[in-house]
């Protein structure tokens, strides 16, 4: 039963996360009512954590077995426990807590970290805090949409910090507001607040989730304040820079930008590469320079959708035993990846061409030969023909051209270039990719 559960959930979590957690979980036994399933696990820091991050995607594929189809509640167990009343249990999760062991994923290091210029300066500064202690930026804030390596960077500096000695908790904004409210409920505020104030270093992610929670935002106030005045370091992450962060008093706000503020921004083309090539040896799955300059140009700049999809392929070669080609990608990304529009027309990409490559629209259709703008045009000719509905004779119209038969010509040219040139293959496609993503 361990190896079937193991299988179906191969292609659902990334293959470390199988081999250090799922693999661990022992299948006891099943309720009489059928609606619970019990588990054993070697020790509480794996049951937590597959209970933290894994349970809904655990009771979701569960299912789908005949025997299991009733399930409501997975209970895991570790090893040798013994059962305990449940003021004994409330004690023990506040015992757990108390030894600020944070839940942090061990992949998560800044040396599996891509670095580019779209998030170079949230890099240095986390890393430099970390090799050498720096405080000088207390509190630091690094925000930047979903998928972008936030949470990456802040439990790599979790990871590192750990390993010198210091106290580290690491948390979200929601856990911080569940325990605050556990904690009210339990009349064990000074529990609480002597728990977080003990810590080296607070790291809180998605703290926009404090939002509209007035009494929790008071409260965290008053724990940032102690830290601060205490020199122990608070970094934190968020979807946007403090300001735009609505429903957040104003004290707090004021508070976070005290600091380092750094955004990490979608990666460029080149990052993206890189980020794919990182993400493909982490997996095991070696992809060929032509499937990773597809999968870069054809997907979303998220971290997270990257991961998913070298996830699938490499369980389409492994599990279903497929090719591993360019084919296989394009049939596994057509989802994906938007169609194209209709109505995209030779105005759209003359003014992406001239914007991307900075050259003036009305020299595209002029005589003139300099090295760039002939490139250009023959770009603008070659995607002109591919993505409009305009015939060659429309194109060589419109660009000014003599007639359609130097239209025919450019296209094969700038084909053959396609086909010797890699560099300009890239550079086309993310001309490409642009001129679609505007239009949708």
């Amino acid at each position: 039963m361990n190896s079937k559960i193991q299988n179906i959930l191969k292609n659902k979590i990334d293959e470390n996360h199988i081999t250090n957690f799922i693999s661990q979980l022992n299948y006891k036994k099943l309720s009489a009512d059928n609606k619970t399933i019990y588990f054993e696990v070697p020790n509480r820091f794996i049951s937590t954590y597959i209970n933290t991050k894994f349970i809904k995607i655990l009771e979701k594929n569960l299912k789908t077995f005949e025997i299991f189809k009733k399930i409501e509640k997975i209970d895991i167990a570790v090893r040798g426990d013994i059962k305990k009343t449940k003021k004994e249990q409330i004690l023990d999760e506040q015992y757990e807590k108390d030894k600020i062991n944070p839940i942090l994923n061990p992949a998560y290091t800044f040396e599996s970290f891509v670095v580019g210029s779209s998030n170079q300066m949230a890099y240095t500064v986390s890393k430099t805090f970390v090799e050498k202690g720096i405080k000088q930026y207390n509190p630091i804030f690094i925000y930047g949409d979903t998928g972008l390596g936030k949470t990456h960077l802040l439990q790599a500096v979790g990871n590192e910090s750990i390993k010198s000695g210091k106290k580290v908790i690491y948390l979200t904004a929601e856990d911080f507001m569940n325990d605050f409210t556990f904690s009210i409920k339990k009349k064990s505020m000074p529990h609480f607040r002597d728990k977080y104030r003990k810590c080296d270093i607070l790291l809180l992610d998605d703290i926009q989730y404090l939002t509209n929670k007035e009494k929790t935002q008071d409260e965290f106030f008053h724990t940032f304040n102690y830290l601060h005045s205490t020199n122990k370091q608070i970094i934190m992450t968020s979807d946007r820079m403090p300001s735009q962060i609505p429903h957040l008093i104003k004290r707090l706000k004021t508070r976070f930008e005290w600091g380092m503020i750094a955004d990490i921004k979608p990666p460029k083309l080149e990052t993206k590469i890189n980020i794919i090539k990182k993400k493909s040896e982490i997996n095991g799955i070696d992809l060929n320079n032509e499937i990773i300059n597809y999968i870069a140009v054809n997907v979303n700049s998220s971290i997270r959708e990257i991961e998913s999809i070298i996830i699938r392929i490499n369980a389409s070669v492994k599990l279903l035993d497929q090719t591993l080609d360019i084919h296989l990608v394009k049939q596994l990304l057509k989802n994906q990846i938007k169609e194209k529009n209709k109505e995209i027309t030779i105005i759209d990409i003359i003014k992406m061409v001239s914007k991307v490559l900075n050259i003036k629209a009305n020299d595209l259709k002029s005589a003139k030969r300099m090295t760039k703008i002939v490139q250009a045009r023959r770009i603008v000719i070659f995607l002109s023909r591919k993505l409009t509905i305009n015939s060659m004779p429309d194109i060589a119209k419109h660009l000014q051209m003599k007639n359609h038969s130097s239209i025919s010509k450019n296209i094969k040219k700038t084909q053959e270039i396609i086909n010797e040139d890699e560099d300009f293959k890239l550079l086309v496609d993310d001309l490409e990719k642009k001129i679609i993503d505007s239009k949708n």
